[in-house]
């Protein structure tokens, strides 16, 4: 990869974190924005759940209705409505203000993300660039993981408008980098609007959709609750369950680099065994989950899987919609949206029946709905299948 292309996807991967984490990061400081508005941490929650709807709806329709635009001009519209909503947060103490001020850059989120990942395909040879779009998913996973203890930390070290102000600085630091060192990016072959929804005609789009569906929810099913499961399965203290979220959001980071090596080496031997790689971690979690050095160890290797499943998700979408790369990548991050919403519902149904030690079921439930519809792709997907 040239020096040129390798800023060009720094860059889209640091925009990605900064939207990422204007979604995520507000998790660790929803008490203290519900006493900020002064309403409950329920009804504050909606910033959480109605930027993941917004996200979801706009998945297939946004990017393709951008996807002829110039990509700098994109890329620069979408971090300056993502750098003015984080600043109306900011200012304001009205709720339904800032519901607003999340809900409308949410919207824009498909554009930048599915964006993101064909355009650090498109900057490199074919061979290479699983390993460009692994790049971009560090930022996708950095958004998740690592944000909501910084945003944690500054809300409680100096306040929680310094947290706010945080994601704002970071869409202001890419938009400059955005100005500076990203020549144009015209469109110069522009496909039509039909022939890109043309791929919904593809038994192959629709059951690699539901198999990132439930291969999502399978891990943010389970996730969701890792930290109550660390607490009252595992027994450890505070300090330590802070410990096991960064360990796993390290591990997802490097899972994200090899699932990007494992799909230029063979993608359809590793894409077949990662369900049961993360069911033989989801087995283990349920059989020593009570002890805290096993566990620590397998909330790495779970992390490790999870950053792999993201990657291989996003590859399941394009590579069964190569010819709409755009909408494919929209579709994913709906499907992906869907999934998550999905597993946190039903692993929380699962806690208030059974209780919290059962929530890795929420995981090989999906897990094996996820095997089916993998089978079914396989029949009809055009992966090289080796002899």
């Amino acid at each position: 990869m040239s020096k040129k292309n390798l800023l060009l996807v720094l860059i889209l991967t640091a925009g990605v974190f900064g939207i990422i984490n204007t979604e995520m990061g507000v998790i660790g400081i929803l008490p203290a924005l519900a006493e900020r508005y002064q309403n409950s941490v329920s009804q504050a929650g909606l910033l959480v759940s109605g930027f993941a709807l917004a996200v979801a709806v706009a998945g297939p329709t946004m990017p393709l209705l951008f996807s002829g635009m110039n990509r700098k001009k994109v890329m620069l519209l979408v971090q300056s409505v993502f750098l003015l909503g984080n600043l109306v947060t900011v200012i304001t103490d009205d709720f339904t203000l800032s519901l607003v001020a999340r809900i409308i850059p949410a919207l824009f989120h498909p554009i930048y993300c599915s964006m993101a990942f064909s355009l650090a395909a498109a900057s490199v040879g074919k061979e290479q660039a699983p390993k460009a779009v692994s790049l971009v998913f560090v930022g996708v996973s950095a958004g998740m993981v690592v944000g909501v203890p910084i945003a944690s930390f500054l809300a409680a070290s100096v306040s929680v408008e310094a947290a706010l102000i945080f994601f704002a600085m970071i869409h202001a630091v890419v938009l400059i980098a955005t100005i500076l060192f990203v020549p144009s990016l015209p469109v110069h072959e522009r496909l039509a609007y039909g022939t890109q929804i043309r791929v919904l005609r593809k038994s192959l789009t629709w059951l690699s959709i539901a198999t990132v569906i439930f291969l999502n929810a399978s891990v943010f099913g389970v996730y969701s609750y890792l930290a109550e499961y660390l607490g009252k399965v595992t027994n450890l203290p505070a300090n330590d369950i802070g410990f096991g979220l960064i360990l796993f959001g390290v591990a997802n980071i490097a899972g994200n680099v090899i699932g990007g090596r494992l799909l230029t080496r063979n993608a359809w031997r590793a894409i077949r065994m990662l369900p049961y790689s993360l069911g033989v971690v989801y087995i283990l979690l349920f059989t020593y989950g009570q002890f805290s050095v096993p566990m620590l160890l397998l909330t790495a290797g779970w992390g490790v899987i999870a950053g792999i499943v993201g990657k291989f998700n996003q590859y399941l979408v394009m590579s069964a919609a190569p010819e709409a790369p755009d909408f494919a990548n929209g579709l994913f991050l709906t499907a992906a949206n869907i999934g998550t919403t999905a597993g946190a519902a039903v692993g929380g149904a699962i806690i208030s029946g059974w209780g919290v030690s059962y929530v890795v079921w929420t995981g090989i439930l999906a897990l094996a709905l996820s095997v089916v519809t993998l089978s079914l792709r396989d029949s009809a997907s055009s992966i090289p299948k080796p002899q």
